[in-house]
């Protein structure tokens, strides 16, 4: 699990200097934005001082906001976009681990779906094709400790990383995509709280 912590932690840094860049952008946007406002402003007052006065305080009040609007709409979006591309990179990065590496993962990841009964588990070809040679032997280890028995099907299933255990007619979902889904809003938490 350290080697996953130090991945999101340099994705994390990553993300922690774009989003210092796209925030110096956007400034300097709203200081430019800004400062054609005030002159705008200015030629008004000149115009016509009492009326033109009050009109430009509205004026730039308007813009203002608007520029406050923009610059906080920029940011959400950045977010976002960090934040999604943070989570796919953690993704990525535990799908392209090395073989050691990600059936160890597996392997961690499969006790918590045994069950007391007979059941079979399901690999992608890719995963399938690189599946170490006493994997078998240790799910069904796993399997029996828990009171069950669980084989691994010589069959490919139509996933591209994880899992599938199938009990029955019912399949449990353990991919990898699967279970980022399921803790996207987790997920975006803790990076939106790692981030800022």
């Amino acid at each position: 699990m350290a080697g996953v912590e130090k991945i999101i932690d340099e994705i994390l840094q990553d993300a922690q200097d774009r989003a210092q860049a796209l925030i110096a952008e956007g400034e300097e946007k709203a200081g430019a934005a800004r400062e054609q406002a005030q002159k705008e402003a200015q030629a008004l007052k000149e115009q016509q001082q009492a009326k033109a006065e009050k009109d430009a305080q509205l004026y730039l009040s308007g813009v203002q906001s608007q520029i406050g609007l923009r610059r906080r709409q920029t940011l959400l979006s950045a977010k976002q976009e960090i934040i999604s591309e943070v989570i796919d990179k953690a993704y990525q990065k535990l799908a392209g681990q090395d073989d050691d590496a990600y059936f160890a993962m597996i392997g961690r990841m499969l006790p918590a779906v045994i069950r007391p009964e007979e059941g079979e588990i399901l690999f992608g070809k890719k995963d399938l094709d690189r599946l170490p040679a006493d994997f078998a032997q240790k799910a069904a280890q796993l399997a029996a400790a828990k009171g069950g028995r669980l084989t691994v099907s010589a069959q490919p299933a139509d996933i591209e990383n994880g899992f599938v255990v199938r009990y029955g007619g019912i399949d449990e979902n353990c991919t990898l995509r699967a279970l980022f889904d399921e803790k996207l809003g987790q997920l975006q938490d803790e990076v939106n709280k790692a981030l800022w």
